[in-house]
Parts: C-alpha cells; structure tokens; sequence
C-alpha cells in the first residue's frame, strides 16, 4: 500500500509518518532520507541532526539516497531481503519536496548545468516510486505544501513548485490512503 502525507511544514507530518510506520505490524522498517545539504548549509545540517535525532530508537534503518530513490532495491539488496516469501517490510519516504529539488537541480541530474524540466523531473520521480512501491508491503511518502503563500518567485523555484503539485497530485491518484495533517492533526482525505 503508499500512503501519501501532505503538509505544510511545521505541521507535523513527519511525526506522524513514523508514528503511522512504527504501527506496522511485524516488519523491517526503512527510513529513506532524501535530504542532501551542502557542507557549509549550517541549516540543512540541523535539520538532518534533529530528524536523526527524532528516529533514533524506533528501529528503522535508514538509507540516505538524495537522489535516484528507485535504484534503493539494486544499492541496498533489498530485492533478496524484501523479496523472500513472507518477508515484510515498509519505508517511509522523507520527504518529496527534498527529493524533487534534488533531482531537478543537482549537478548529477543535470547535463551542461541545464536542469531538468518540471515534465522530466515528474516522470522520473514517478517511475521511481513505481518501484520502491513494488518492493515494499507499505510505502509512506512525506510532501510538502509549498502553494500557499502567494509569493512570485524566479521561473526556476516556479518551474520546482510546479512540478511538486503535478508530482503530488499524481502521488495522491495512486496512493491507496492520503492524509493532510495540520497543526500535528491528521486528516484522512483518501
């Protein structure tokens, strides 16, 4: 099953992936870290410390993968460990909006420092999930709410904001449950 969790940041929505994680029953638990900070990104460093911090002791096991999130099960060998009869195992994604960033604007995603279009960015994060969603029994995936501030920014964070909603709005067809958590409340809309 994915499950897709939608908020705005501060909402909550991570505590509550790991929350909706940890219930699995009777599984191996991943936590795919999609965040990449830059060695001198004091911020980005911090927030990976605090999430680190937030799921130390849940049992998950963490793999860092910024990018290329459907090369997880050749990296990892999940397809011998996931794969065994009666093997069960979930992730959570965390989070969409760091994953979409990274793969439109890296250098290991772009050829002659062009970024990818929004259009090359949606189908690549959607294949890939495709994968990641045929190995794991559950698949929990963290977006963000980025809409709603009704700021005009440059034609390149646009072009990211847009294709974060077409990703979204595709995530939240495919996904057997949604949920919007505000103010640390979850909201099931699907």
């Amino acid at each position: 099953m994915i499950y897709l969790v939608y908020g705005a940041s501060g909402s909550g929505k991570s505590a509550f992936a790991e929350k909706l994680l940890a219930e699995f029953p009777d599984c191996k638990k991943y936590y795919i870290a999609t965040m990449m900070a830059r060695k001198d990104d004091a911020d980005a460093q911090k927030k990976i410390a605090r999430h680190k911090t937030l799921r130390a002791g849940k049992g998950f096991i963490t793999i860092e993968q910024p990018l290329d999130v459907g090369e997880i099960e050749d990296k990892h060998e999940l397809q011998k460990e996931c794969g065994l009869p009666g093997r069960k195992t979930s992730a959570l994604l965390e989070c969409m909006s760091n994953l979409c960033a990274n793969e439109m604007f890296s250098c290991r995603s772009c050829e002659d420092g062009i970024q990818k279009s929004e259009n090359e960015v949606c189908r690549k994060i959607l294949l890939d999930i495709k994968k990641l969603s045929s190995v794991f029994q559950n698949l929990v995936i963290v977006t963000n709410n980025v809409f709603d501030d009704g700021l005009k920014y440059d034609e390149a964070t646009q072009k990211y904001i847009r294709a974060l909603g077409k990703i979204n709005c595709e995530l939240a067809a495919i996904s057997d449950k949604v949920y919007e958590v505000v103010v640390g409340i979850p909201l099931e809309l699907k």
